[in-house]
């Protein structure tokens, strides 16, 4: 009774304020509420699957989730890999100034997002933006970045690996820190080089380490809204148009049912990525 008791006040908050809306929001997917039906609750009609299966025949929730594999596809392994460098260059190859390295490579996340979109969006201005001033110094003629069909999404796909590198730079770098020494020493005895050690030890040993980085990356990812809602709005013809925004977009625009079928497709998503890379990443080494 006693724990009951302690534990009252975080099971009635999360009742009322997470699972009660989850709950809630499932079984809206399954209606067809809309925002017209707020006053009369009476009139909402249980829909079943048809929420669902309306998704593969919108062609804007296409688009979207198009957009979204693309950013996740490239932007995690993107990220992932940059983290890893940078750690292991701050691990075992930069002496001096290190903990200013890693201060600095760790500020852009403890940043506003949209304080950073916001300057990243003036960096990318076709005209007066830093980006194509550089260019424009070795006669290259830059691009409208973010108005671009081409080059807005992998704008923006820059922009969140630059931000999201260093968090996943301190994950590693402690996963690094617990790789015992001697077996690095084991291999300078064998003769390997230093690609061999960061092959057959440092990455094996860094499964777990990776494996985190990589489900908290994804997760993330497949979420991204703040960069499209900042910096494009989902333009060009909604190349930079994410799921998340799409179903910001459906709530706005009143479709609660619907919008409500889109996110635990998106859920299951997270799922699905979640269980391919516990699959890929998940085996012990050795």
């Amino acid at each position: 009774m006693a724990g009951w008791l302690f534990a009252a006040p975080f099971v009635l908050l999360f009742g009322v304020f997470v699972a009660v809306p989850v709950l809630a929001s499932f079984v809206l997917s399954f209606t067809d509420l809309r925002s017209a039906d707020l006053r009369n609750p009476l009139a909402v009609n249980v829909v079943g699957l048809r929420n669902y299966t309306r998704l593969f025949s919108d062609e804007v929730f296409r688009q979207a989730a198009l957009n979204t594999v693309y950013f996740v596809g490239v932007g995690v392994p993107l990220t992932m890999c940059l983290a890893l460098a940078v750690a292991v260059a701050l691990s075992r190859g930069v002496n001096r100034f290190r903990t200013f390295f890693r201060v600095g490579y760790y500020l852009p996340v403890v940043t506003s997002i949209v304080a950073i979109a916001v300057v990243w969006r003036f960096l990318l201005a076709p005209s007066i933006g830093l980006f194509n001033q550089l260019l424009g110094l070795v006669g290259i003629d830059g691009p409208n970045w973010l108005e671009s069909k081409v080059w807005a999404m992998p704008a923006l796909i820059a922009m969140a690996t630059w931000r999201n590198m260093g968090f996943l730079m301190v994950i590693f770098l402690a996963g690094l820190q617990a790789i015992p020494a001697m077996l690095y020493e084991a291999a300078d005895v064998d003769g390997a080089s230093g690609w061999a050690k960061f092959w057959y030890v440092t990455l094996p040993l860094l499964r777990p380490t990776l494996l985190f980085g990589a489900v908290i990356t994804g997760i993330g990812y497949l979420q991204f809204f703040e960069e499209p809602f900042v910096m494009t709005q989902g333009r060009p013809l909604n190349r930079t148009l994410s799921v998340s925004y799409n179903i910001y977009n459906q709530f706005g625009f009143g479709n609660y049912g619907y919008a409500s079928a889109m996110s635990y497709v998106l859920f299951l998503a997270i799922v699905g990525l979640t269980l391919v890379q516990f699959r890929l990443l998940g085996r012990r080494a050795d």
